[in-house]
């Protein structure tokens, strides 16, 4: 800002994104938007959590979009713009809400994956922003298909077979193919009850041991029908690829309703099948 320029001459421009923030895509819309006069940055970095009330162990989502915020920040700031920012809970809408309760803001750009990939769009978010942005301008950006939008989201689906050494593995080798974030989701057994002590003592231990080896991963408790389970997933956040493990044959109560497969013709990505033997179902922390 030159002398000359005032606070009120300012154009405060609210940036909202998390797993595109850094992209080619979003830093270009805020360097356009700056060449048409001055401006100043305010990026929100929402972080939706999952619904229905499903216990969510504490996870490393925050940190990754508090990662994914500073390199934006740092981005903006090269262009000669004021930034500053936050990472937020609840979601993009309660983000923009709370943001525009505090903050002086005078337009929007929010950025999201393409149409296929983004759960904000398929639950109607960009449209929710523009209701609460009223009269403010709101610009949708998203990156190419061929930009890097960060490491592949892998959701793992297993409950009794969550430690079995053969699921484990299969993920430590996806890891070390590429970049990914792994979400292990373990359905209810028993959606009578209130608590579900054993599936959340074994996804701590197998959040433990990936974490341990340098491995991002979250979890959650999920809904108790494993295809409900994922397909919230898939319809709530971005995943590139599933992972789903049982126990072989008629001892896997997912594989007699035909899981596998009712995921493969759903889930509009790959969906690969991992089979933990009863006697290796477990390793220890």
């Amino acid at each position: 800002m030159t002398a000359a320029e005032t606070v009120s001459d300012v154009t405060v421009v609210l940036v909202v994104a998390n797993e595109t923030l850094g992209t080619n895509a979003l830093v270009a819309a805020v360097e356009r938007r700056a060449a048409r006069g001055p401006i100043r940055a305010v990026v929100a970095a929402p972080v939706s959590e999952p619904g229905a009330g499903y216990v969510v162990y504490e996870d490393t989502r925050r940190a990754a979009a508090g990662r994914r915020l500073d390199r934006t920040v740092d981005a903006i700031r090269g262009l000669g713009v004021p930034a500053h920012g936050g990472v937020f809970d609840g979601g993009p809408l309660a983000a923009v809400k709370d943001i525009l309760a505090l903050e002086d803001v005078h337009e929007l750009i929010v950025s999201t994956h393409p149409e296929a990939k983004s759960g904000w769009l398929r639950r109607n978010l960009l449209e929710e922003i523009r209701k609460a942005a009223g009269h403010r301008p709101v610009e949708h950006v998203h990156p190419g298909e061929a930009e890097d939008t960060g490491p592949a989201n892998v959701l793992v689906v297993a409950n009794e077979t969550v430690l079995g050494a053969p699921l484990l593995d299969r993920v430590r080798a996806r890891a070390a193919d590429g970049p990914a974030a792994f979400l292990l989701v373990c359905p209810q057994s028993d959606p009578t009850e209130s608590e579900h002590p054993d599936a959340e003592r074994r996804l701590r231990v197998a959040l433990s041991l990936l974490r341990g080896e340098g491995i991002e991963a979250h979890g959650q408790i999920a809904h108790p029908d494993p295809y409900t389970a994922a397909m919230n997933v898939i319809h709530d956040e971005r995943v590139d690829e599933v992972v789903v493990s049982t126990f072989p044959g008629e001892r896997s109560g997912w594989l007699r309703r035909e899981l596998v497969e009712r995921l493969r013709a759903d889930a509009g990505v790959p969906v690969e099948h991992v089979v933990v033997e009863t006697a290796a179902a477990e390793v220890t922390a």
